[in-house]
Order: C-alpha cells, then structure tokens, then sequence
C-alpha cells in the first residue's frame, strides 16, 4: 500500500494546469498521508501496464488497461469523471469521461475497464492515456467536480501482471499473477477469487456419481407437483361445495316464502286476468271489417206519402 500522496508535473494546459497543480499541492500539505478519499464510491481498483495475452478490448487488441470499482450500493455515473497518468517524464495526460453514454452508469458493486491505448476515437472506454512499462506510473481518478478522489502508484510489473487490490475496495495493494487462484488478474471482476467451495468438495465426496443429486431433484419435483394437484383439487371442490349450499338456501327461501293474495278476490279475477295475459302476449284480438251498414226501415212516423197533403 502506498501511504504517501503522488504530486505529478504540471501538464501544458495553460493557467488551467498551474491551478489545477495548486491543489494538489494544497492537498497535499494538509493530508500527507492521506491516499484516497475515503467519501467516495467510485476507486481505483485494478491496473495493468503489460498485456501480451491477458484480456482483449472490443477491437481484439491486447492494451494496458486500468479498472474502476464503484463500491456504493448504488448507481453512480461517472461522466464527466477524469483518469490521470503520470510516468514520471513529460506532461500529466488527463483523459475526461465523455457524457451521453449509458455505459458510464456503474452499477452497484460492479467494475468499469478502462483501456490506456491512447485511442479515444476508439469508444467512451479507451482513453488517451497510456502507461509506462518500463517506469512507475501514476494513476489518479477524479470526479466531476475535478476532486481527486483516488490515487495510486504503480510499479514497475511483468508481462500480464496486474498491480490490484487483494479484495475489491480493499485499502491494500499487492502484484497479481500467476497460477494460482488467489493471484489472479481479474479485470472486470472481483478481485478476490475462491480456489474452492467446501460445500460442492464435500457433496462430491458423498455422492461421486451423482445419483443422489438426480433422485433428490426428481422427488422434489413430483412433490411440488402432488401438493399442486391437491390443492387445485381442495380449491375446486370447495368452490363447488359453497355454490351447492348458495342454490339450496335461494330454493328454501323461494319454496317457504307466502304468496301474497289480496283480501276479496276471487279465482275468477285471476283467471280473467291471465286470459288477458294470454291474448295480449299471443296477440290475439277480434278482427273487424271496418265496414259501416245502415238499414233503412220505412213506418208511419217517417213515411213522406203520408205528410202530403191532397
């Protein structure tokens, strides 16, 4: 772990970096010891200077990468943040995050890979910084703020070594590489890896075959099943059960309700009653001519041979 605060060269940027040189001068007076800021969520987790055959970028190139953890339990976007590499000759070469991807959104508890090939044309994840095999380098993280939250020297390493936090968030660096599981270089991942699980080890010692396994997954599939097919089958005769005992008690109460019956009437009303019913649902109605006949009938009060006179 590196216990001192690295002060790069001042990069040629105008007043722009003297200024920029000033506070880190200044944080540096006041906190000598201090390595990183201790309130943020994002750090620097893992670099690699030398890829001759560790991971690949997105073009199939072996580059110098540098990994960020975001070690919050929420999303932070690091758009706008700033990777610094210094190697000890020349300018401070800064390279600023761009905005607008949703790549730059780290996840809780989860890496971002940076590649140090100087292709920023290449993709939001390939900067413009570079790292130095042959001397120490310089890495520092800051935040949109232009705060310098992390930083980290980092010797000199072989080929495929990675210089890494034993554990993700960890205040302690140590090299990683080689066979074994403990040391290896993880980009994009943790940075603690399991060599075994003694749960798995010790299954294996009681069931080499794996014929336990297979019975156990049967009989716990069949199970769930059966208590399936019962319940529906509970489910559905109570459904029944409640709708037999609803249509039961409407029928009691239809049979043993009074028919009302008005006081002075008799069947004969009722029955007039129901044959107009009748006729009037069945359309039945008498069927006229529509013709008008008057008889004339002659008598002795309207006989006009009677009213003339001789």
């Amino acid at each position: 772990m590196v216990s001192k605060v690295f002060i790069p060269l001042p990069h040629r940027e105008g007043w722009g970096g003297s200024f920029l040189l000033l506070l880190i001068l200044l944080a540096g007076f006041t906190s000598c010891n201090k390595q990183e800021d201790e309130t943020s969520k994002v750090v620097l987790n893992e670099v690699l200077s030398l890829n001759e055959g560790n991971f690949q970028d997105d073009y199939g190139v072996h580059n110098a990468w540098i990994e960020v953890f975001n070690k919050s339990y929420g999303t932070v976007d690091i758009a706008g943040y700033k990777l610094a590499v210094y190697n000890g000759t020349g300018d401070t070469v800064f390279y600023n995050v761009p905005k607008g991807d949703v790549l730059t959104k780290i996840k809780p508890r989860q890496h971002a890979l940076f590649w140090a090939d100087g292709e920023p044309n290449r993709g939001t994840f390939h900067t413009t910084c570079t790292l130095d095999t042959a001397r120490v380098n310089w890495v520092g993280l800051y935040d949109n703020g232009g705060k310098l939250i992390d930083q980290i020297e980092v010797p000199v390493l072989e080929a495929d070594h990675s210089y890494a936090r034993i554990n993700d968030a960890n205040p302690e660096w140590a090299v990683k590489g080689g066979d074994k599981a403990s040391s290896y270089v993880t980009p994009s991942t943790n940075n603690m890896t399991i060599e075994k699980n003694e749960k798995q080890e010790k299954f294996a010692l009681h069931d080499a075959s794996g014929i336990g396994m297979a019975i156990t997954a049967m009989l716990v599939v069949f199970s769930g099943l059966i208590i399936l097919y019962v319940s529906f089958r509970l489910l559905g005769l109570g459904m029944q059960s409640k709708k037999s005992t609803e249509t039961s008690k409407t029928e009691t109460m239809t049979e043993n309700q009074p028919v009302a019956k008005a006081e002075g009437q008799e069947g004969e009303v009722y029955a007039a009653i129901a044959m107009a019913l009748h006729e009037e649902m069945n359309n039945v109605h008498d069927i006229e001519s529509g013709v008008l006949t008057i008889t004339r009938r002659t008598s002795a009060w309207n006989a006009k041979h009677l009213m003339l006179r001789k």
